[in-house]
């Protein structure tokens, strides 16, 4: 499928509250924090960096297994910065780290992975218009194998 298109419901629950549908992978509830919220669930803002970070894990899995290399257990946190921007809130910047399961030896052509796995990356490709997003890349000995530029 050339464009592929894709669904999530949302349905409000209860004052800031709301219970998103996946569809056939289940639902989860959201909510604003206080004090709009009741912080009940993760916030939207939360839910746009798991994105991203998933995004990125699994473009980096991608690009190493494209190598028939193992990656090891891939993790990956992910710090955002929230500022005023008109006067309103707005998600400025996000952090990501990467942590390979494996040392950077034991991954064939890691340059070129490390080179190409972001392009890769639908989602932190899709908002890095409007939200700059650094990538950091780790390996299982905290070893930083790609900084942000």
């Amino acid at each position: 499928m050339e464009n592929p298109a894709f669904e999530v419901k949302l349905a409000l629950i209860d004052n800031y509250k709301f219970e998103v549908d996946f569809g056939e992978f289940g639902q989860i509830i959201t909510d604003e924090h206080e004090p709009v919220g009741h912080g009940e669930g993760p916030g939207p803002s939360q839910l746009l960096a798991a994105a991203v970070a998933n995004c990125l894990a699994a473009s980096l899995m991608f690009a190493i297994r494209k190598f028939k290399g193992d990656p090891g257990k891939v993790t990956a946190k992910v710090q955002g910065d929230m500022e005023r921007i008109d006067g309103r809130l707005r998600i400025s910047a996000m952090q990501v780290e990467l942590n390979l399961g494996q040392a950077a030896d034991q991954i064939d052509k890691l340059d070129r992975v490390l080179e190409q796995f972001e392009n890769f990356c639908v989602v932190t490709q899709s908002v890095r218009n409007g939200i700059h997003v650094d990538v950091t890349v780790l390996d299982d000995a905290g070893q930083v194998l790609k900084s942000p530029e």
